[in-house]
């Protein structure tokens, strides 16, 4: 043991020591991976652990809840047919409504005395003396921890104002919903939200060894298709499934991150250990086994990777903390319950495990190089050893490799996987690598003949290009990840936000809107009644038309409905044929969006079951189309059938087209006049920038991933490029010494950076561009509609980017390397 912390003191400490540069670039790599995968789980812990968390601390022992389809929720008498079914304890009735403005909304629970039955968080609230006491004051409710109010306060909600009995207090009733909420009688809940003689959900008690199957069977035998029936879990699950597109793309940013990571942890072990040579050819020659050193280079990467991933995860707990609130409004909707930073309990472990294994990983193929080297050759200058050649061998299993990725990409891209579609993106990025490190002879003479036409100084950094390929490759493969990695992402981006922008448009060609919610936001809140009415009568307006939003439970899914009037200008609605639009508008069926359908297998003129309030429902699939469903598929229905099966009456949205000759600005400023606080009205321009906004929120990570690759790959340059430089200073020594100038080893080292460069940059946009062009195939099953693949106008800029990061990083190498003196240069090694 003594003898081998001497050997790591000696060999490896020092180098750490010596070399920190090199030893920052690592952990600072391996922090970043470890950073961006612990703020994706923040980010999908967060996302669905709010609602389980709620869920369970409403739910407390109840073994099944009856929830609504919609949140019209179902009938009060759905509750007595539960009660009478044998084996249920208690069925206790429960309403749950937001209000409030969009960015401090507060959660309406409306309970009775039978909640007590739960056993839940709420339980000390819903005792019969703590009720009793709400009852002794007019209107009273008890407010959450964090809502904000005081005792007897008086509050104006909705149609009643209510007086704060108490205010909650304790560490579980702070954790429920994050303390926003107000619990009040059921009847003056309902009240509150204009909803009497409804409920949200029952929650069933089951009586002492009742069998769960056959209790679950009777329950939904009574229920009889008026709402759901299942675990209080379930609530959970299907929130997950309205935000797999945010998991999911961030979980390949993430992932992403890591094969940067490890290719770039390569280069700089490789380089690393080239640098080391003589220091393993002392240890060869003393007798070290080749396993000993190996050993000792893995345990090295093992603290690296233990390190960075510990530093990575405490920066990805404040990532993650800072991006959940970062998230737009219309990606946290569909969760329905306030967001709370929830970090999973294996996020940070597994983070630093997959950083470890990560730098092991990449540090063990770079460590393949030792069982190569021979004493004696391992002191020849760099290009003249065998490890400085790659074999014919391995280029071809290369070459393999990278045609079995393509072939991968194009087979799960014609599978039509959904949102796990996107892995293709990953096989294709691979298969650039690959298909690079295959070819890597061909790259790297090119890269030599830009060299040697850039003068004499450019020569010679041809010499030096083709005596390390092996370096060259991979540094010319920094820029390469670099470029590709933005090309790729902000085209795909541009082609993403344009594409669902365009599929949207027709929104904006109403004169003005009138919603609940604010432009950027889905509107799915009923307006006040009569609203439509006092909208129509302002002067100016033409044409009022009436539109309705929901998110539904559709077979097992949550879907998000419109109910469209004639002449709206729904963008679903409009791609229609008129044939089409007459039947939906008739009520002979429903449309969906191709993720939708392709979720519930059905296609056009399929049989559909609805499960509504008024019980299951059957329907005809008209057609399925292509419409931007990223959060959730989409169906649309004819406004009057929506009414009907949903229990919704009203509006959510108000179209309104101007009467000639009248300003549409002055329309807007003349209608904001009559709708209450609360209400929201926007142009048509103003909607459809709403729909850009929320698209370029919803994708700020992979910017955030964009600017992390650039630093790594600037750092991973600059640390490559130093490493050539050591290996090249005896040298650059004897050219001074023979009579080469300051201003000439300057020159030479930025010929070679200017040479890798461009070559990198011009991989980086065919490799970009390819990727980009594949992304849009698989936009169908991601996003669900049709991209267009549109090259952006700054390809210029990213490869003149590429140019300016090879030259930047060079900078100090070249500028050590003019700096240095000749006599300790000689005398090296």
């Amino acid at each position: 043991m003594i003898a081998l912390l001497d050997r790591l003191r000696l060999f490896n400490i020092r180098e750490f020591t010596t070399h920190w540069g090199r030893t920052a670039a690592s952990l600072l790599v391996m922090a970043v991976s470890s950073a961006l995968l612990v703020a994706v789980s923040g980010i999908s812990g967060s996302l669905t652990g709010s609602v389980a968390r709620l869920s369970a601390g409403l739910s407390g022992d109840a073994a099944l809840e009856v929830s609504g389809v919609t949140d019209a929720g179902f009938a009060a008498s759905v509750r007595d047919s539960v009660a009478a079914v044998p084996g249920v304890a208690a069925a206790v009735p429960m309403l749950q409504a937001s209000i409030g403005p969009d960015s401090n909304r507060l959660l309406v629970l409306g309970v009775d005395a039978s909640g007590a039955a739960l056993h839940s968080d709420l339980n000390s609230a819903v005792q019969p003396d703590q009720l009793g006491a709400l009852l002794d004051v007019a209107n009273g409710v008890l407010a959450g921890p964090a809502a904000g109010f005081t005792k007897n306060q008086a509050v104006q909600l909705g149609p009643v104002r209510v007086t704060i009995a108490a205010v909650l207090s304790g560490k579980q009733l702070s954790q429920l919903n994050g303390g926003h909420y107000l619990v009040a009688p059921l009847p003056l809940a309902q009240r509150i939200t204009d909803r009497v003689g409804q409920l949200d959900s029952v929650l069933v008690v089951a009586a002492p060894n009742t069998d769960a199957a056959q209790l679950t069977s009777a329950v939904t035998a009574a229920v009889a298709g008026r709402a759901l029936v299942a675990a209080p879990s379930a609530k959970a699950a299907q929130t997950g499934s309205g935000v797999t597109m945010v998991r999911f793309i961030s979980s390949m940013g993430a992932g992403m991150a890591f094969v940067v990571a490890a290719f770039l942890i390569y280069n700089t072990m490789s380089m690393a250990l080239a640098g080391r040579r003589p220091v393993i050819s002392l240890l060869r020659a003393i007798g070290g086994r080749k396993q000993t050193i190996v050993r000792d280079v893995l345990a090295e990467a093992t603290v690296l990777g233990l390190i960075g991933g510990a530093i990575g995860a405490g920066l990805g707990v404040l990532a993650g903390r800072w991006a959940i609130g970062m998230l737009p409004g219309a990606f946290t909707q569909v969760v329905q319950a306030r967001l709370q930073y929830i970090l999973p309990w294996y996020a940070i472990p597994v983070a630093i495990a997959a950083a470890t294994l990560t730098n092991i990983a990449a540090s063990a193929v770079a460590a393949r190089q030792v069982y190569r080297v021979a004493p004696v050759e391992a002191l020849a200058p760099v290009g003249a050893s065998r490890v400085d050649t790659v074999s014919r061998r391995l280029r071809v299993l290369a070459a393999g490799a990278g045609v079995a990725l393509i072939a991968a990409a194009i087979l799960i891209q014609r599978a039509h996987l959904g949102l796990f579609a996107t892995v293709a993106l990953g096989c294709a990025f691979g298969a650039d690598i690959t298909l690079a490190f295959a070819f890597a002879g061909p790259i790297v003479r090119v890269a030599s003949a830009i060299a040697r036409r850039l003068g004499p100084a450019g020569v010679l950094a041809g010499v030096n290009i083709d005596r390390a390929p092996r370096r060259v490759w991979a540094t010319l493969m920094t820029v390469t990840i670099a470029v590709g990695l933005t090309v790729t992402i902000t085209g795909a981006n541009a082609d993403a936000v344009r594409a669902a922008r365009d599929s949207l448009a027709s929104i904006g060609d109403a004169d003005a809107w009138v919603s609940a919610s604010a432009e950027d936001m889905t509107p799915t809140d009923l307006l006040p009644a009569g609203l439509a009415d006092r909208v129509a009568a302002v002067p100016g307006v033409g044409k009022l038309t009436q539109g309705q939003m929901a998110f539904a439970t559709l077979g097992g899914t949550k879907a998000l409905v419109y109910g469209v009037d004639p002449d709206t200008d729904y963008s679903m609605y409009r791609q229609l044929d008129v044939g089409i639009q007459q039947r939906l508008l008739h009520g002979d069926g429903v449309v969906l969006s191709r993720d939708l359908a392709r979720t519930l297998h059905v296609s056009t003129g399929d049989e559909l079951t609805v499960q509504t309030p008024s019980g299951e429902k059957r329907t005809r699939v008209l057609q399925t189309v292509s419409y931007f469903s990223a959060l959730a598929g989409t169906a649309a229905v004819s406004l009057t059938l929506m009414r009907e099966w949903f229990a919704r009456p009203g509006a959510t949205t108000l179209q309104i087209d101007a009467a000639p000759g009248v300003d549409r600005q002055q329309l807007i400023e003349a209608i904001r006049a009559v709708v209450p606080p609360g209400v929201f009205v926007f142009s048509g321009a103003a909607a459809l920038d709403g729909v850009s906004k929320s698209m370029q929120q919803g994708l700020a990570l992979s910017q955030v991933m964009l600017v992390i690759v650039a630093v790594i790959s600037g750092m991973a340059l600059l640390n490559t490029l130093t490493l050539a430089l050591l290996e090249r200073r005896r040298e650059l020594g004897i050219l001074r010494a023979v009579g080469s100038s300051r201003r000439f080893a300057l020159r030479m080292v930025l010929a070679e950076a200017a040479a890798i460069g461009v070559v990198g940059a011009g991989l980086g946009v065919v490799f970009g561009l390819t990727d980009q062009y594949f992304y849009s195939l698989l936009a169908a099953d991601v996003l669900g509609i049709d991209v267009a693949f549109r090259p952006g106008p700054l390809l210029a800029v990213f490869t003149v980017g590429a140019l300016a990061l090879s030259l930047l990083g060079s900078i100090p190498p070249a500028v050590r390397a003019a700096r240095l003196n000749i006599v300790d240069a000689v005398s090296a090694d």
